[in-house]
C-alpha cells in the first residue's frame, strides 16, 4: 500500500482525536467550575434560572431561588458560576457598567441620520371615500351605474 492510499485514514483518525480531546477539555473545565462553587455564590442553571448556592453535597446543590425558596438541583445542572458583580447586575438590576463604555440604545433612533423623528413626512394610510376620488355623475346615468354595480354586472366584461 502506498502513502497516498493511507493518507485519508490518517487524516480521519487525527480529526477524531482532536475532536475528542477538545470535548474532554470542555468537560474537565465544567467539572472544575462546579467543584469551585462555594456557598453564597451566584449561579445560572442549564435551564436559565439564576440562584444563590446555599449548600453543596456530593452530587446535589441546594439553591435559593428567591428569598426563603430553596430547591435541590443536581450538580450537573449548574451551567455557570457567576461572579458577584455579574450576578447582581442580572438578578438585582444593578446597572454598574465597569470598564464598558459602550452604551447600546434601546430604540432604533440612533440608526437614522439627520433630523428628529418629527421631521419625517407623515403618510396617511387611511382609506379615502370613493366620492372624493371619482368625478360626480348626475342624472339617470349615475342611478343606472349604481344599480348595475349593486347587481354585480357593472364592471364585468
Amino acid at each position: 500500500m502506498s502513502l497516498v492510499t493511507l493518507l485519508p485514514f490518517i487524516v480521519l483518525i487525527g480529526a477524531m482525536f482532536l475532536m475528542t480531546r477538545s470535548a474532554k477539555k470542555k468537560q474537565q473545565a465544567a467539572a472544575q467550575m462546579r467543584d469551585d462553587m462555594q456557598p453564597g455564590t451566584g449561579v445560572r442553571t442549564i435551564g436559565g434560572m439564576y440562584a444563590t448556592v446555599k449548600e453543596i453535597q456530593e452530587d446535589t446543590v441546594l439553591l435559593e431561588v428567591a428569598p426563603g425558596v430553596h430547591a435541590v438541583y443536581a450538580k450537573n445542572s449548574i451551567g455557570a458560576v457567576l461572579d458577584d458583580a455579574e450576578y447582581n447586575r442580572i438578578v438585582h438590576g444593578d446597572d454598574e457598567l465597569e470598564g464598558d463604555d459602550t452604551v447600546v440604545p434601546d430604540d432604533a433612533s440612533s440608526l437614522t441620520t439627520g433630523g428628529s423623528p418629527d421631521d419625517v413626512a407623515k403618510i396617511d394610510l387611511g382609506k379615502k371615500a370613493e366620492d372624493d376620488d371619482a368625478p360626480k355623475e348626475t342624472g339617470a346615468k349615475s342611478a343606472e351605474a349604481k344599480d348595475a354595480k349593486a347587481d354585480g354586472e357593472g364592471d364585468a366584461k
